[in-house]
Parts: structure tokens; sequence; C-alpha cells
């Protein structure tokens, strides 16, 4: 099968009449030679805030150099990205969700404005990785996408009443200043997990947001079996990124497009491949809003379907032993995807980037005897995947409960209301909050924050403090890959559209079901009714900026919080 490889760029950079655009490609450095070869982006998110995108400069350097070796003409494209693990418990995190619609709509006007013939995506830290997803969805150019890789484990250097002996992530580092405000840890000790948690390139280390869409992505088929779970800073992964650049060029003149591999089938694998690794409440969302860039339906039940279906393989942090450096040295996500397709678990002739269906891929996985983060279909670490959604009067529209390696299924407690997440962290941190207690984070949602804000802050406290397994909390903002305990979030309706969590009180009782996917507040109909009769919603909290046409623009949760006006396909 052959296509025309310069589908795009002929019409801008052919002809006598396009003499200025090809005099100002000249400028920049290109040859007439370098002009009449397919076009190819490579996108990525290099920025100097953060460690989990350090490499993306190198990587693009090794993926163009294969983009040229295979008969193509690379352009290097540049985004922004925002550091969710930095700005978290900050008024900074609201802009952490909202890079994704920027992100993705940065990459489609570039390419869509330069006419590219194929796209190359490089992504590394949480909203990268779903936001070139979405991009691709959107042009439908060929290309692919490639993860930058997972940062590698630290270890503290001093003895450590709580931490000494571990691989520590940046989970570690939450829950260190969690055990310092309980006087668990000293100050020394703080500091020596805050100063070797995180040793150098790469995203966070465990089965976190970034290192679950990773996975997402391999299952999804718009990335390489195995690429993604190279390590940042292992030498194979130069390698890997100039075998993408010779990949896109086999896609661009067979004109495979990512529409063509992307299907209900891949999408439903790609659940699966989360489930089945203890993935990030995230990969919800994202998913969600990815399905829609494909034209695809999906919706929550999906996911609760796939979940219980579906047994969790991996024992990964931050709930299990293991960290993303040492999955990949297991196998990795190819071994994951060998288990689940022999178990009939996955859709087995979905396609891939790689021309192969994702079944072939697994058979070539590999994994060296007696190793314990993967473990087989027939002995798993769940028989069920680990997120999970609820329904009830608190959540008409949904949410969402990552379980991975929590045994508990019922919580009933007294509500703790909280209007902010600083007023959360303020309440953990003083020691006001109790034993069954049942927290509820509220105007942290998409339009309400605006920017539906990860909870971390929280979440670690409480698991620092010692009150992670005895604490519910609940919000309409979201959680952190690296959260764990018994957490809710993504509930719809959120408070600022005037959702039952804007009714709560203090001392409300609300009960938390599992097994029955139930959340509820022991009110009725018409005290709920009552109480939002006399609510007012909150005042905005930006007025003009990127914010305010957020929180204009955005969905609910449920859909995927997009504001791309991509339409809701059948199943939203």
């Amino acid at each position: 099968m052959s296509a025309n490889p310069r589908h795009k760029s002929t019409v801008l950079l052919d002809g006598p009449d396009r003499a200025v655009a090809r005099g100002m490609m000249k400028a920049a450095g290109f040859t007439d030679d370098d002009l009449k070869k397919p076009q190819i982006g490579v996108a990525h998110c290099w920025i100097g805030t953060m460690p989990c995108n350090l490499n993306h400069r190198s990587l693009a350097q090794q993926v163009m150099e294969g983009i040229r070796a295979a008969g193509g003409t690379p352009l290097e494209i540049n985004t922004v990205a925002i550091n969710d693990g930095i700005t978290t418990g900050t008024e900074g995190m609201k802009t952490s969700l909202v890079s994704r619609e920027v992100i993705a709509d940065s990459v489609e006007l570039v390419a869509r404005g330069h006419m590219l013939d194929g796209l190359v995506t490089i992504s590394g830290c949480d909203k990268t990785i779903p936001a070139m997803a979405m991009a691709l969805g959107r042009l439908n150019l060929p290309g692919l996408s490639f993860y930058s890789g997972t940062i590698l484990s630290g270890k503290c250097t001093k003895p450590s009443t709580l931490f000494e002996g571990r691989k520590l992530t940046i989970q570690e580092i939450y829950e260190a200043v969690g055990a310092f405000n309980a006087g668990r840890i000293s100050a020394d000790e703080l500091r020596d997990v805050e100063d070797h948690a995180c040793p150098g390139a790469g995203a966070c280390g465990g089965q976190f947001t970034a290192n679950t869409m990773a996975t997402a992505s391999a299952m999804l088929g718009i990335s390489p079996m195995g690429f993604n779970d190279i390590p940042a800073v292992d030498p194979q992964k130069e390698q890997a990124a100039y075998d993408c650049g010779r990949m896109v060029m086999a896609l661009v003149n067979a004109g495979i497009t990512p529409r063509q591999m992307v299907t209900r089938d891949s999408l439903e694998n790609a659940i699966a491949g989360v489930m089945a690794t203890g993935g990030s409440t995230n990969a919800v969302l994202h998913l969600l809003a990815i399905a829609r860039e494909f034209g695809l339906p999906l919706s929550l039940a999906d996911f609760d379907r796939i979940s219980r279906r579906t047994p969790v393989l991996a024992d990964m942090r931050p709930w299990g032993r293991f960290t993303a450096p040492e999955m990949h040295e297991a196998g990795g996500v190819p071994l994951v995807a060998k288990h689940l397709c022999d178990a009939g678990l996955l859709h087995a002739d979905a396609m891939t980037v790689t021309g192969r269906s994702i079944g072939d891929e697994s058979k070539l996985a590999t994994s060296p005897a007696g190793q314990e983060v993967i473990r087989p279909v027939a002995d798993p670490v769940k028989p069920e995947g680990g997120i999970v959604i609820l329904y009830g009067n608190v959540a008409p529209g949904g949410c969402v409960i990552k379980l991975g390696g929590q045994k508990k299924k019922l919580h009933s407690g007294p509500a703790r209301v909280f209007e902010t997440e600083e007023d959360a962290f303020a309440a953990v941190k003083a020691n006001q909050i109790r034993p069954n207690d049942v927290m509820v984070l509220r105007n942290e949602g998409p339009r309400g924050g605006p920017g539906m804000r990860e909870m971390q802050l929280v979440t670690g406290a409480l698991q620092g403090s010692g009150l992670g397994d005895s604490v519910a909390l609940m919000t309409d903002g979201r959680f952190s890959g690296a959260s764990h305990g018994f957490v809710i979030g993504h509930i719809v309706p959120e408070a600022v559209d005037g959702g039952p969590i804007a009714a709560l009180r203090d001392g409300d009782i609300i009960t938390i079901d599992v097994d029955q996917r139930r959340l509820d507040v022991d009110l009725d109909d018409a005290q709920l009714r009552e109480r939002l009769a006399g609510w007012k919603p909150p005042a905005p909290r930006y007025t003009v900026g990127v914010l305010a046409k957020y929180a204009r623009l955005v969905t609910d949760a449920s859909q995927g919080a997009v504001t791309s006006g991509a339409p809701a396909v059948d199943g939203h």
C-alpha cells in the first residue's frame, strides 16, 4: 500500500507562487532538496522548569535523524508544559489541566498552518501525553506518540524512621511532608527525602499519571509497544527515538493515519491496560477526552465494565511495591499485554503503529525468571481493576474511586466540608481531622476551580499523618496518580454547577459503598432541593485570560473536561 507522502506540503511549498514560503524556509536552514521531501513535525514539550521533559531536545534530535534516514524532512516544534508536582497545593495548579488543551491546540495550529505531512509527538509529564494523543486524533495525519520515559528511583542517605531502604519516588516527598507535620519524622529526615527522591530526568516513577498514560498510549496502538517503558536516562531511549523517526515515514508512505488504528476496540484495550496496572484515575478523564477527539463513543460505564473483568497484574506504586523502572525490567507493558491477550481480555486484532496487531506485539514479550512485578492472570494482585465508577445522590453524573491495593469497600462517616484545598490541607496539618471523617473538597472542578486541581497535597498529608486508611476524601476536583487511600474524585455535577456536593454540610453522614457502586448522603431528595434552593454559586475566580476562557468552554469531567468543541458521540 502506498500514498502521496506529500499530501499536505505540496500546496505550501511547490510552484512559482510559493517562492516566498521556500525563501523563508531556506533562511531557517532548509535546502531545495529538503523542501521536496515529506515535511514531518517533531512536536515536543521541552521546558526548563521540571525533570519530566528534560530529555525532549535530545530525543527530538534522534527522531529527526530517523526521519532524515527514511527520506523525510523533520521540523522541530516546541510547546508548553505545567508540572503538577511543583504546582500542587497552590493557585498555580489550576493551570495544569488547562495546559492539556493548550498543548493540543498549539500542536494542531502548527501542523495545520505549516501543512505537515506527518507528525511524531514526544511527551513526558502528565498532561502532555493525552494532549499529544488528542492532537493526533484531531489532525489525523500519519503519526505516532513517544513517551520520553520515567525517572529512576532515589534513596535516602541518612537513617530514617519511615523511609530508610525505600525506593523513593515523588510520592514519598508528599508523605514525608505529612509525616513531618504529624511529628513522625524530623526536619533532617524530610530534607533527606526531598533531596534524593528525584535523581534526574524523567517523569514520576510509579504507575502515576504519566506512566499510566504512557501505558494507555501503547495499548491504544499509537505508541510502539515497549518503547515508552524505557526509562528516560537509559541509553536505549535514544535508539527508540531514532526508530520512531523511521516508523513515522513508513506510516506516511503507506498513508496510515491515527483514526485507522484507534478504534473502539483499541480504546477498550487502553482501559484494560490502565486497570491491569493499577493506573491513575486521571486516565478516565484523559481517555474520555481522547475518544472525543477521535470521534469514538466512550462513557464512564465502559470503565466500570472493563474494570470488573480485568485483574490487577502489576504490583506498582503508589499502592504497591515496585517502581516504573522495575516494571520495565520485568517485561513492561508488552508482558502485561501478553497476559491479557492470553486470557482473552484484549482485542488482539487491534492494529498498532508498528504495522502489527497488539496480539502479535504481545507475543514478543520477554520476562526474567522470578520477577515479582507483573503477575499472571491466574495469580493477580487483585481480581478486578483498580478504578471503579460510583453514582448516587451526591454524584448523579458519576465519580471515580481508585482502589488499587485498597481492600476497604465500605465507609460511612461525618462530612468535613472545605471550600478549597488549602483549607483542607490546613485542617490535616493542624490535626483537626479524625478517623472515620469524610473530607469534602468542593469548588475544585473543571469550571469551579477552574482547572480541576489535584488534591495530592491533602492525600499525601493524610498518608503521612497515619490517617490514610481511616479517612475518606471526596471532591469535584481530581487526584494525582501518586495518590492512594479511600479517595473519590471527578464528582459530577460539580459544586459550581449546583451539584449536590454544593449542598453538603459538616456532620452530614456520607456513605461510600464500592460493591453497590454508590456514593450517598443521608438526605432525601426534598432536603437536597431545599438546601440548593438557597444556594448561590461563588463568584468566578478569574474573569479574563486563559483560565476564564477555559471556565466558559470546558465540559464536565464525565465528558473528559474538553474545550475543543469536539462533539460527544453516543456513549457519552
